[in-house]
């Protein structure tokens, strides 16, 4: 029987592979390998707030070259030689069935090759051996043979870890990788996207400037505070969920006081550089989404507002855990929420549940901020894991301060139950009552604003707000006078 060629070119899969993805992406899941590489090095260790001390990875770009090494424990040589440099994860393939991966496809370390050059050379070292791959750019156009030269050398890197240098970069990926905007951009995006690992003890340098990690903190009152469930007190909105090889944790709460009336004006319009407010959402310590403020996590449905600058201070942080990566509501390019998934929709209910309470409170308390603010003053600062930590330390089986025997609620049965679910919901404060009031908004001259400043506080750029408060005062005083 007479037979037809029907197998791939390799231009196909390079055209495919990297038609939708952008190069920073494509950068980025080369981090993730150097991460998922300490997940197997860590593997059957005890937990720890810090399982990432001590481990690396330094990026270099320029206008000629692409280079990452890190310490992250190397890729074993016969993973090389099985998968790593295939073309797609064979699905036999169980080895990190039991570490917090994010990969699925295999594909991540092939596609950014394809997008940043046509040359390029992996050095890796492991407790056990150590290896070289070299990528040519006459492998790429040849289609016959899939397979590539490994040489198996002597400790090249005097450490554990791997090293990957791609040059012959092609013209668009050259252009991205000289600019200060571009290296700018993708330590701005490391910073976001891997804060919580970094917060965790893993340290990134591009082109050697170190990134700082951006934590997310939320105000509460304390343990006690929130044991004593009848009393009033500021705490947030606290979720977590179990189902087969599926955990999640949800905090939501506020970040810092409520703005002030000038503060939200000037901030109507504008994006803050460091802006903190919104929903980010962690797979497997992965940062998927960052400040997220739109319909994809709960603002403007089910009776949640939409986001008003006047919710600055509202934070909220979802995370899924799973060793299956396939059961992460992720999208294949790994930087996005998959907001398709049944249980990404089942805990988005739990979501907006959490923001409604903050919305509310926020709503109550806006025309008294400063009021709220000295209120707020009593609550610190802590992360949701430390929370978390925290709170399942109570002793659910005795009854606490204030005659409640359990500071989780249950959560009403839905279509989609997870096998184990609880919430706590903060018993918030609630303004005093107050008299009616009116708010006085008015425009003048700025030259004339700034005499007034000066006049009062010996100050021109004291803000407007203070100055017409400052003004008011001043002829109510009068007034009550006489």
């Amino acid at each position: 029987m007479d037979s037809i060629n029907a197998s791939p070119t390799k231009n196909f899969f390079v055209d495919m592979l990297t038609r939708d993805i952008d190069l920073k992406d494509a950068i980025l899941d080369l981090l993730d390998n150097c991460i998922d590489g300490i997940q197997r090095t860590i593997r059957g260790q005890a937990p720890s707030e810090t399982p990432y001390e001590g481990f690396w990875a330094k990026i270099e770009v320029s206008e000629t070259s692409f280079k990452i090494e890190d310490n992250c424990g190397g890729i074993p040589l016969d993973v090389a030689q099985r998968y790593a440099f295939r073309m797609g994860k064979p699905k036999e393939i169980t080895d990190d069935d039991d570490i917090l991966t994010i990969g699925t496809y295999g594909i991540g370390m092939k596609r950014a090759f394809f997008k940043l050059g046509r040359s390029a050379q992996v050095f890796s070292q492991t407790e056990a051996e150590s290896f070289r791959v070299i990528i040519k750019p006459d492998w790429l156009l040849s289609d016959e043979t899939w397979d590539l030269p490994l040489e198996i050398i002597d400790s090249p890197l005097g450490r554990n870890g791997t090293s990957l240098e791609v040059q012959a970069l092609r013209d668009e990926a050259a252009k991205q990788l000289s600019t200060q905007t571009f290296q700018n951009m993708l330590a701005g995006e490391i910073e976001a996207l891997y804060s919580y690992i970094i917060g965790k003890g893993f340290q990134i340098t591009v082109n050697d400037k170190p990134v700082k990690p951006r934590p997310l903190v939320l105000q509460w009152e304390g343990l006690s505070k929130l044991k004593n469930t009848d009393k009033e007190a500021v705490a947030p909105y606290l979720y977590e969920a179990y189902e087969e090889n599926v955990e999640v944790q949800l905090a939501v709460g506020f970040h810092r006081a409520l703005p002030s009336y000038e503060e939200i004006e000037n901030a109507e319009g504008k994006r803050r550089k460091r802006d903190t407010a919104g929903w980010t959402s962690v797979c497997n310590d992965r940062v998927v989404v960052a400040n997220d403020k739109t319909l994809l996590t709960g603002w403007g449905e089910a009776g949640v507002p939409r986001y008003h600058p006047q919710y600055i201070s509202i934070s909220g942080i979802v995370h899924f855990k799973s060793t299956d990566a396939r059961k992460l509501p992720i999208t294949t390019t790994k930087r996005g929420i998959d907001a398709s998934s049944d249980l990404y929709l089942h805990v988005k209910e739990r979501m907006r549940e959490g923001l409604k309470v903050f919305t509310t409170y926020t709503s109550k308390w806006k025309q008294m901020p400063k009021e709220e603010k000295q209120r707020s003053k009593k609550a610190k600062a802590a992360t949701p894991a430390a929370m978390f930590d925290q709170v399942k330390t109570v002793d659910t089986s005795e009854p606490v301060s204030g005659g409640s025997k359990n500071i989780w609620k249950a959560v009403a049965p839905t279509a989609r139950k997870l096998d184990v679910e609880q919430r706590y919901i903060p018993n918030l404060p609630s303004p005093p009552p107050i008299a009616q009031r009116k708010r006085i908004s008015f425009n003048k001259p700025v030259e004339e604003v700034r005499l007034i400043a000066e006049h009062l506080f010996g100050d021109p750029d004291c803000p407007a707000s203070t100055v017409g408060e400052a003004c008011f005062e001043e002829i109510l005083n009068q007034a009550q006078e006489d």
